[in-house]
Protein backbone atom coordinates (compact mmCIF):
# COMPACT_ATOMS: atom_id res chain seq x y z
CA UNK A 1 0.00 0.00 0.00
CA UNK A 2 0.99 3.71 -1.06
CA UNK A 3 0.04 6.77 0.41
CA UNK A 4 -0.32 10.46 -1.71
CA UNK A 5 -1.08 13.30 0.44
CA UNK A 6 -3.82 15.48 -1.58
CA UNK A 7 -5.68 18.59 0.15
CA UNK A 8 -3.65 17.36 3.50
CA UNK A 9 -5.82 13.71 2.93
CA UNK A 10 -4.42 10.78 2.94
CA UNK A 11 -5.08 8.92 -0.51
CA UNK A 12 -4.22 5.35 -0.39
CA UNK A 13 -3.17 3.70 -4.01
CA UNK A 14 -1.23 0.74 -5.28
CA UNK A 15 0.98 0.25 -8.45
CA UNK A 16 2.06 -2.90 -9.76
CA UNK A 17 3.91 -4.14 -13.02
CA UNK A 18 5.02 -2.25 -16.23
CA UNK A 19 4.02 -1.14 -19.27
CA UNK A 20 1.14 0.64 -20.39
CA UNK A 21 -0.48 2.35 -17.28
CA UNK A 22 -4.32 0.86 -16.42
CA UNK A 23 -5.94 2.41 -13.64
CA UNK A 24 -8.71 0.94 -11.85
CA UNK A 25 -11.24 2.94 -9.81
CA UNK A 26 -14.03 1.01 -7.01
CA UNK A 27 -17.67 1.79 -6.83
CA UNK A 28 -19.81 2.82 -4.15
CA UNK A 29 -19.15 1.48 -1.05
CA UNK A 30 -16.12 -0.77 -2.86
CA UNK A 31 -12.56 -0.10 -2.47
CA UNK A 32 -9.07 -1.13 -4.02
CA UNK A 33 -8.88 -4.57 -3.12
CA UNK A 34 -12.34 -5.03 -5.18
CA UNK A 35 -9.59 -5.66 -7.96
CA UNK A 36 -7.03 -8.00 -6.44
CA UNK A 37 -7.52 -10.21 -8.69
CA UNK A 38 -7.24 -8.48 -11.65
CA UNK A 39 -4.24 -6.91 -10.54
CA UNK A 40 -2.17 -10.22 -10.38
CA UNK A 41 -3.30 -10.57 -13.81
CA UNK A 42 -3.12 -7.40 -15.69
CA UNK A 43 0.29 -6.61 -14.43
CA UNK A 44 2.10 -9.56 -15.67
CA UNK A 45 1.83 -6.95 -18.84
CA UNK A 46 0.98 -3.65 -17.70
CA UNK A 47 1.25 -1.16 -15.01
CA UNK A 48 -2.15 -0.99 -13.01
CA UNK A 49 -2.73 1.12 -10.32
CA UNK A 50 -5.63 1.05 -7.89
CA UNK A 51 -7.04 3.93 -5.59
CA UNK A 52 -8.97 4.09 -2.83
CA UNK A 53 -11.34 7.18 -3.92
CA UNK A 54 -12.33 9.92 -1.06
CA UNK A 55 -14.01 8.33 2.32
CA UNK A 56 -13.54 4.74 1.35
CA UNK A 57 -11.46 1.94 1.93
CA UNK A 58 -7.95 3.63 3.62
CA UNK A 59 -8.33 6.55 2.00
CA UNK A 60 -9.56 9.60 4.70
CA UNK A 61 -12.84 11.89 3.84
CA UNK A 62 -12.18 15.22 2.46
CA UNK A 63 -15.53 17.26 3.77
CA UNK A 64 -19.03 16.48 3.14
CA UNK A 65 -19.37 16.15 -0.14
CA UNK A 66 -17.21 14.46 -2.82
CA UNK A 67 -17.78 15.29 -5.94
CA UNK A 68 -17.01 12.94 -8.82
CA UNK A 69 -14.61 16.05 -10.04
CA UNK A 70 -12.48 15.98 -6.38
CA UNK A 71 -11.97 12.43 -6.68
CA UNK A 72 -11.07 12.80 -10.60
CA UNK A 73 -8.38 15.18 -9.25
CA UNK A 74 -7.12 12.81 -6.54
CA UNK A 75 -6.57 10.41 -9.39
CA UNK A 76 -4.81 12.83 -11.39
CA UNK A 77 -2.77 13.89 -9.00
CA UNK A 78 -1.79 10.07 -8.54
CA UNK A 79 -0.96 9.87 -12.21
CA UNK A 80 1.14 13.25 -11.87
CA UNK A 81 3.15 11.40 -8.80
CA UNK A 82 3.81 8.41 -10.54
CA UNK A 83 4.77 10.36 -14.11
CA UNK A 84 2.02 9.05 -15.98
CA UNK A 85 0.97 11.44 -18.92
CA UNK A 86 -1.64 8.40 -20.38
CA UNK A 87 -4.03 5.77 -18.61
CA UNK A 88 -6.70 3.48 -19.77
CA UNK A 89 -9.34 4.23 -17.03
CA UNK A 90 -11.38 1.24 -15.84
CA UNK A 91 -14.36 2.48 -13.64
CA UNK A 92 -16.83 0.28 -11.93
CA UNK A 93 -20.15 1.97 -11.22
CA UNK A 94 -19.30 5.53 -9.05
CA UNK A 95 -16.07 4.91 -10.26
CA UNK A 96 -17.11 5.53 -14.05
CA UNK A 97 -18.16 8.36 -12.86
CA UNK A 98 -15.13 9.65 -11.93
CA UNK A 99 -13.27 7.93 -14.87
CA UNK A 100 -15.91 10.22 -17.06
CA UNK A 101 -15.52 13.45 -14.65
CA UNK A 102 -11.37 12.54 -15.51
CA UNK A 103 -12.18 12.25 -19.15
CA UNK A 104 -13.91 15.83 -18.98
CA UNK A 105 -11.15 17.74 -16.90
CA UNK A 106 -8.01 16.27 -18.30
CA UNK A 107 -8.67 14.72 -21.69
CA UNK A 108 -5.56 14.31 -22.85
CA UNK A 109 -4.60 11.97 -20.26
CA UNK A 110 -6.78 8.91 -21.29
CA UNK A 111 -5.66 6.45 -23.59
CA UNK A 112 -8.92 4.27 -23.32
CA UNK A 113 -12.24 4.60 -20.88
CA UNK A 114 -14.35 1.41 -19.80
CA UNK A 115 -17.22 1.72 -18.09
CA UNK A 116 -18.53 -0.76 -16.19
CA UNK A 117 -22.01 -0.91 -14.40
CA UNK A 118 -22.29 2.66 -14.96
CA UNK A 119 -23.38 5.19 -17.16
CA UNK A 120 -22.42 8.84 -18.18
CA UNK A 121 -26.18 10.50 -17.34
CA UNK A 122 -26.58 12.21 -14.74
CA UNK A 123 -29.12 11.09 -12.00
CA UNK A 124 -32.91 11.40 -12.56
CA UNK A 125 -35.16 13.14 -10.08
CA UNK A 126 -36.45 10.08 -8.99
CA UNK A 127 -32.79 8.90 -8.42
CA UNK A 128 -32.08 12.34 -6.62
CA UNK A 129 -34.61 11.62 -4.41
CA UNK A 130 -33.60 7.91 -3.74
CA UNK A 131 -30.19 9.41 -2.59
CA UNK A 132 -31.47 11.34 0.27
CA UNK A 133 -33.45 8.66 1.54
CA UNK A 134 -30.18 6.41 1.70
CA UNK A 135 -28.79 9.29 3.24
CA UNK A 136 -31.25 9.35 5.92
CA UNK A 137 -31.35 5.25 5.85
CA UNK A 138 -27.63 4.96 6.57
CA UNK A 139 -27.22 7.74 9.35
CA UNK A 140 -30.15 5.99 11.09
CA UNK A 141 -28.97 2.27 10.96
CA UNK A 142 -25.60 2.62 9.17
CA UNK A 143 -24.97 -1.42 9.35
CA UNK A 144 -28.31 -2.24 7.80
CA UNK A 145 -27.83 -0.09 5.16
CA UNK A 146 -24.37 -1.13 4.04
CA UNK A 147 -25.74 -5.08 4.22
CA UNK A 148 -28.90 -4.29 2.63
CA UNK A 149 -27.42 -1.81 0.31
CA UNK A 150 -24.67 -4.62 -1.28
CA UNK A 151 -27.06 -7.13 -1.32
CA UNK A 152 -29.24 -5.88 -3.78
CA UNK A 153 -26.24 -5.18 -6.73
CA UNK A 154 -26.54 -8.57 -7.41
CA UNK A 155 -28.72 -10.78 -10.05
CA UNK A 156 -31.11 -11.80 -7.68
CA UNK A 157 -30.30 -15.90 -9.21
CA UNK A 158 -26.83 -15.82 -7.36
CA UNK A 159 -27.28 -14.57 -4.59
CA UNK A 160 -27.70 -18.24 -3.36
CA UNK A 161 -24.47 -19.27 -5.47
CA UNK A 162 -22.60 -16.38 -4.41
CA UNK A 163 -23.36 -16.01 -0.80
CA UNK A 164 -19.55 -16.34 0.10
CA UNK A 165 -18.45 -13.40 -1.93
CA UNK A 166 -21.43 -11.14 -1.21
CA UNK A 167 -20.64 -11.86 2.56
CA UNK A 168 -17.12 -10.71 1.81
CA UNK A 169 -18.34 -7.61 0.11
CA UNK A 170 -20.08 -7.00 2.91
CA UNK A 171 -17.64 -6.93 5.05
CA UNK A 172 -15.34 -4.83 3.07
CA UNK A 173 -18.13 -2.29 2.59
CA UNK A 174 -18.54 -1.80 6.63
CA UNK A 175 -15.07 -0.39 6.17
CA UNK A 176 -16.67 2.62 4.66
CA UNK A 177 -17.20 4.99 7.08
CA UNK A 178 -20.20 6.76 7.77
CA UNK A 179 -18.64 10.33 6.52
CA UNK A 180 -17.51 9.00 3.12
CA UNK A 181 -21.16 7.07 2.63
CA UNK A 182 -23.06 10.25 3.05
CA UNK A 183 -20.52 12.62 0.95
CA UNK A 184 -19.84 10.27 -1.61
CA UNK A 185 -24.05 10.16 -1.89
CA UNK A 186 -24.11 13.68 -2.06
CA UNK A 187 -21.39 14.26 -4.87
CA UNK A 188 -22.91 10.92 -7.10
CA UNK A 189 -26.43 13.29 -6.66
CA UNK A 190 -24.75 16.52 -7.87
CA UNK A 191 -22.51 14.87 -10.59
CA UNK A 192 -22.87 16.53 -14.25
CA UNK A 193 -24.59 14.52 -17.29
CA UNK A 194 -21.49 13.62 -19.19
CA UNK A 195 -23.55 11.90 -22.21
CA UNK A 196 -22.09 14.38 -24.89
CA UNK A 197 -18.62 13.10 -23.96
CA UNK A 198 -19.19 9.94 -25.65
CA UNK A 199 -20.27 11.70 -28.63
CA UNK A 200 -17.61 13.20 -29.20
CA UNK A 201 -15.60 9.82 -29.41
CA UNK A 202 -12.00 11.54 -28.49
CA UNK A 203 -10.55 7.95 -27.31
CA UNK A 204 -11.92 4.33 -27.24
CA UNK A 205 -14.94 3.47 -24.72
CA UNK A 206 -15.92 0.36 -23.87
CA UNK A 207 -19.54 -0.25 -21.85
CA UNK A 208 -19.81 -3.41 -20.07
CA UNK A 209 -23.62 -3.81 -18.52
CA UNK A 210 -25.46 -6.56 -16.82
CA UNK A 211 -28.53 -7.18 -18.40
CA UNK A 212 -30.07 -7.96 -14.79
CA UNK A 213 -28.30 -4.94 -13.58
CA UNK A 214 -30.97 -4.31 -10.22
CA UNK A 215 -30.07 -0.53 -10.08
CA UNK A 216 -29.51 0.16 -13.70
CA UNK A 217 -31.48 0.15 -16.51
CA UNK A 218 -30.06 -2.27 -18.91
CA UNK A 219 -32.32 -0.88 -22.17
CA UNK A 220 -31.93 3.10 -20.79
CA UNK A 221 -27.94 2.24 -20.47
CA UNK A 222 -27.65 1.43 -23.93
CA UNK A 223 -29.38 4.55 -25.45
CA UNK A 224 -26.31 6.66 -24.23
CA UNK A 225 -24.14 5.08 -26.57
CA UNK A 226 -26.21 5.34 -29.92
CA UNK A 227 -24.36 7.23 -32.26
CA UNK A 228 -21.00 7.32 -30.96
CA UNK A 229 -17.99 4.71 -31.58
CA UNK A 230 -18.14 2.96 -27.95
CA UNK A 231 -18.21 -0.96 -27.94
CA UNK A 232 -21.08 -2.45 -26.16
CA UNK A 233 -20.39 -6.09 -24.44
CA UNK A 234 -23.07 -7.39 -22.14
CA UNK A 235 -23.31 -10.05 -19.46
CA UNK A 236 -26.47 -12.28 -18.29
CA UNK A 237 -26.23 -10.94 -14.62
CA UNK A 238 -25.83 -7.92 -12.16
CA UNK A 239 -24.62 -4.72 -11.20
CA UNK A 240 -21.33 -6.81 -9.99
CA UNK A 241 -19.61 -8.08 -13.01
CA UNK A 242 -16.24 -7.91 -11.23
CA UNK A 243 -17.65 -11.42 -8.91
CA UNK A 244 -20.87 -12.66 -10.95
CA UNK A 245 -19.40 -12.60 -14.46
CA UNK A 246 -15.35 -12.69 -13.06
CA UNK A 247 -13.49 -14.64 -16.10
CA UNK A 248 -15.30 -13.07 -18.93
CA UNK A 249 -14.66 -10.01 -17.66
CA UNK A 250 -11.03 -10.46 -17.10
CA UNK A 251 -11.24 -11.70 -21.03
CA UNK A 252 -13.26 -8.91 -22.03
CA UNK A 253 -10.51 -6.15 -20.79
CA UNK A 254 -7.58 -7.86 -21.48
CA UNK A 255 -9.14 -7.91 -25.28
CA UNK A 256 -10.19 -3.83 -24.72
CA UNK A 257 -6.40 -3.22 -22.98
CA UNK A 258 -4.62 -4.87 -26.10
Amino acid sequence: MKTLLYKNTRISYSDSGQGTAIVLLHGFLENKKMWDDYVALFSEKYQVITIDLLGHGESDSLGYVHSMEENANVVQEILKHLKIEKATIVGHSMGGYVGLALAELFPKNINKLVLLNSTSKADSHEKKINRNRAIKAVKQNYVNFVSLAIGNLFNENNRTRLADEIEKAKVEALKTPLQGIVASLEGMKIRKDRASLLQKNLFPVLLILGKKDPVLNYEESITQIENTNAKLVSFEDGHMSQIENKEELKTTLLDFFE
